[in-house]
């Protein structure tokens, strides 16, 4: 994997740890500042919904990560291709039903990474 791809595929695993972070453990705290559109009643009702939430994009970051450890090439690409697949799905869902933000802080990166592995970069 080419050093810019690798830089990409990290930054976005990195997101994705933040983003686990706040909706698993930062929820009724930090996640209030974040995610404006919510009212503020909701957080607390809302606490172990986001906490599921977080569990899965942390498990986008693993994937992400673990692509980065794979010493085969092509399967690593292949795998990095899956996962950042996967963000961008979530990315552009996220936007049309959540807030359009999620398409900049998602789907646009796992574009960039994407374009970056293909391209081999």
């Amino acid at each position: 994997m080419m050093i810019v791809a690798t830089v990409i595929i990290a930054f976005v695993a990195i997101i994705h740890i933040y983003i686990m972070w706040l909706e698993m453990f930062a929820w009724t705290t930090l996640a209030r500042k974040v995610f404006r559109t919510l009212q503020p009643d909701m957080f607390e009702k809302t606490k172990s919904m986001a906490g599921n939430q977080g569990l899965y994009n942390g498990f986008l970051a693993a994937g992400l990560i673990w692509s980065l450890l794979i010493n085969d090439a092509e399967w690593s690409a292949n795998i990095a291709s899956f996962f950042l697949g996967c963000v961008l799905v979530a990315g552009i869902y996220g936007a049309a039903t959540v807030q359009k933000k999620i398409l900049y802080v998602q789907a646009v990166p796992a574009i960039v990474g994407l374009l970056a592995n293909y391209f081999k970069i």
